[in-house]
C-alpha cells in the first residue's frame, strides 16, 4: 500500500447466482492519474467499479479508499470519501432542468440560486458549461454526459470512474473530454477509464489494468507494457483480427435497388431539418458505410431507412421487414424485464399472426447465444443478467437472424471488446442469405466503416453524398474532407 494511491482493491469476488463475475480481480489506482481499465464484454470491469463507489457488495476482497481499508454500504459513503461515477447508460431525469438534476441526492430544500453558482463556479473551473435551465430531454448526448461530470464535481468529487465515456460520443466531443480528464488528472484529480477503445487507453492512460472472466490478466505503466501485450491480454493469444477484411462483391448495376430513398427531407419534432433532399439506392449484396459528425444528420437517415421514421418530403422504398439493430440498446432494442425468448418474439409481433412458436422461438435464440458467443445462462435468461457487451452482441443476432432482405446497423459495437466487435464486423461484411441483404452501417468509428463498407456515403449539414476514395487505401483525405463539407 502507498500514500500515493487512490484506490486499491485487492482479491475482489463477486457472484450473481450462478454467474461469476469476479474471481480475484485487483486494480491499484494511483493518484493524479489516468488509469485504463479494459476487458472483454463480462470480464468483471463495471461490476469492480461498482463495488469500488459502493453499488455493490463483493463476496470476498479489500478495498482501500486515500490509504484506508474502507467497507462502503452505498453510493452515499463513496461520494462521502469524494469518489463520483459517471455511468455508460445516463443516471438523469429528463423532464427535469440541468440544475435539478445536479441538485438531486443533496439534502435540505432545492436552492436554485446556490445550485446555480455551485454550476457557474464549476464551468469556469473546469470549462464544462451547461446552461442550468436547460431541460435535459433536450441536451444531445454529448452535453448529457457533461452533465453527470457536472453532477460528480458538484459533490466534490476528485476521483472519477467513467464507465465508456466516449462510446456516444462523436470522435471530436471524444477527444475533448479525454484532453478535460488529462487536465483534470494534472490538476491532482484521479480518473479510472472503463473502456473497449484500445487507442483511448494507449494514447490517454498512465496505468493499464486488464481483466479476462473476473480476474486480473495484466497491470502496469504504460511505458512499461506494449499494445502486442495489452492485445494479447485482452483476446488471449489467439485473439481475431481487430477487423474484418473489406469486401468485394460482384454487384449487378443494375439491379433493383432494395432500399430507395429519392428526394427525401426530414424535419423533426423541434423544426430541425435534418435531412435535405436525399436520394440514395442500396443494392442486394452491398454494405454501405455512412459517416459523420453528430448531428449531421445520419441518425435520421438509418431510421427512415430502417423505416422507424418517415420522411417529411420525398418518396422512401424498403421491404416490409428491415433489421435494425440501434445505437442505445436499452431504450430502442430491449425490455430488460423479459427472457432473451420473449425479446426475441418482442421484435416479430408486428407481423405475427395466431400462436407463437415458442419452442421454435427458443431454438432460434440458443442459435443466436452460440453464433455471437453471448455470455447468458440460457434463452430464459431475462436480458437484465446480461452485461452491457452481453445484450449488444444478442440485438446485434436477433436482428441479423431477422433481418430478410435488409439490415440497418446504427454503431453496431458500441461497448463490445475487440473479439466481439471482430464477430460482429465479419456478421455484418459476410450477411448471408440468396440473395444476400442490402446493409446499412453507421460508425463513429471511421476505420470500422472502412473495414466493412463497399462504399461509404458522408452526411455533412442533412446532405449525404458518396464518398470517391484516394488511390492509396491509406489515404483517409476524402473521407475527411467529406465529414468536415469540403468538396
Amino acid at each position: 500500500m502507498s500514500g500515493s494511491d487512490a484506490l486499491v482493491l485487492r482479491d475482489v469476488r463477486r457472484s450473481f447466482g450462478r454467474t461469476v463475475a469476479l474471481d480475484g480481480a485487483s486494480c491499484t489506482v494511483r493518484r493524479g492519474t489516468i488509469h485504463a481499465l479494459l476487458g472483454e464484454n463480462g470480464a468483471g470491469k463495471t461490476t469492480l467499479m461498482r463495488i469500488a463507489f459502493g453499488l455493490l457488495a463483493p463476496d470476498a476482497g479489500e478495498l482501500w479508499v486515500n490509504g484506508v481499508r474502507t467497507t462502503l454500504r452505498s453510493s452515499r459513503d463513496g461520494i462521502a470519501l469524494g469518489m463520483g461515477m459517471v455511468h455508460q447508460h445516463f443516471m438523469l431525469v429528463p423532464a427535469m432542468t440541468v440544475a435539478e438534476n445536479v441538485a438531486l441526492g443533496g439534502r435540505g430544500r432545492f436552492d436554485r440560486d446556490a445550485t446555480t453558482k455551485r454550476i457557474a463556479a464549476i464551468a469556469k473551473d473546469s470549462g464544462l458549461v451547461l446552461e442550468p435551465e436547460s431541460r435535459v430531454a433536450d441536451l444531445p448526448v454529448g452535453a448529457q454526459q457533461r452533465l453527470e461530470i457536472i453532477k460528480a464535481l458538484a459533490h466534490d468529487a476528485r476521483l472519477l470512474i467513467l464507465d465508456e465515456p466516449t462510446a456516444v460520443l462523436s470522435p471530436s466531443e471524444g477527444a475533448d473530454l479525454l484532453r478535460w480528464s488529462r487536465r483534470f488528472a494534472a490538476g491532482g484529480g484521479t480518473i479510472v477509464l472503463i473502456t473497449h477503445k484500445l487507442r483511448d487507453a494507449l494514447e490517454f492512460a498512465d496505468d493499464i489494468t486488464v481483466l479476462r472472466r473476473g480476474r486480473t490478466v495484466l497491470a502496469g505503466s504504460r511505458g512499461g507494457v506494449t499494445e502486442t501485450q495489452v492485445i494479447a491480454a485482452l483476446v488471449g493469444e489467439a485473439g481475431p483480427a481487430l477487423h474484418a477484411s473489406r469486401p468485394s462483391p460482384m454487384i449487378p448495376t443494375d439491379a433493383e435497388p432494395v432500399l430507395h430513398l429519392d428526394g427525401v427531407d426530414y424535419v423533426d419534432a423541434r423544426g430541425v431539418t435534418r435531412l435535405r433532399d436525399v436520394t440514395l439506392d442500396v443494392r442486394a449484396g452491398e454494405v454501405v458505410g455512412v459517416i459523420g459528425v453528430e448531428g449531421a444528420g445520419q441518425h435520421e437517415l438509418l431510421r427512415i431507412l430502417a423505416g422507424r421514421l418517415e420522411p417529411t418530403r420525398g418518396r422512401a422504398t424498403r421491404p416490409a421487414r428491415v433489421g435494425f439493430i440501434p445505437e442505445d440498446r436499452l431504450h430502442d432494442a430491449l425490455i430488460p424485464e423479459l427472457t432473451l425468448t420473449e425479446n426475441l418474439a418482442l421484435a416479430r409481433a408486428g407481423a405475427a399472426h395466431g400462436r407463437l412458436p415458442w419452442e421454435a422461438m427458443r431454438h432460434a435464440t440458443t442459435g443466436i447465444l452460440r453464433d455471437l458467443d453471448v455470455r447468458a445462462d440460457g434463452p430464459e435468461s431475462p436480458a437484465r443478467a446480461l452485461s452491457g457487451g452481453n445484450q449488444q452482441k444478442f440485438v446485434v443476432g436477433r436482428e441479423r437472424h431477422l433481418a430478410g432482405s435488409a439490415l440497418v446497423a446504427e454503431n453496431p459495437t458500441r461497448g463490445l471488446d475487440l473479439r466481439a466487435s471482430a464477430r460482429v464486423l465479419d456478421e455484418i461484411a459476410r450477411a448471408g442469405g440468396s440473395p444476400p441483404p442490402a446493409v446499412v452501417m453507421y460508425s463513429s468509428d471511421l476505420d470500422e466503416v472502412l473495414a466493412v463498407a463497399t462504399r461509404v456515403v458522408a452526411c455533412f449539414n442533412g446532405s449525404v453524398r458518396e464518398v470517391t476514395p484516394a488511390s492509396d487505401p491509406e489515404d483517409l483525405t476524402p473521407y475527411a474532407r467529406a465529414l468536415l463539407g469540403a468538396p
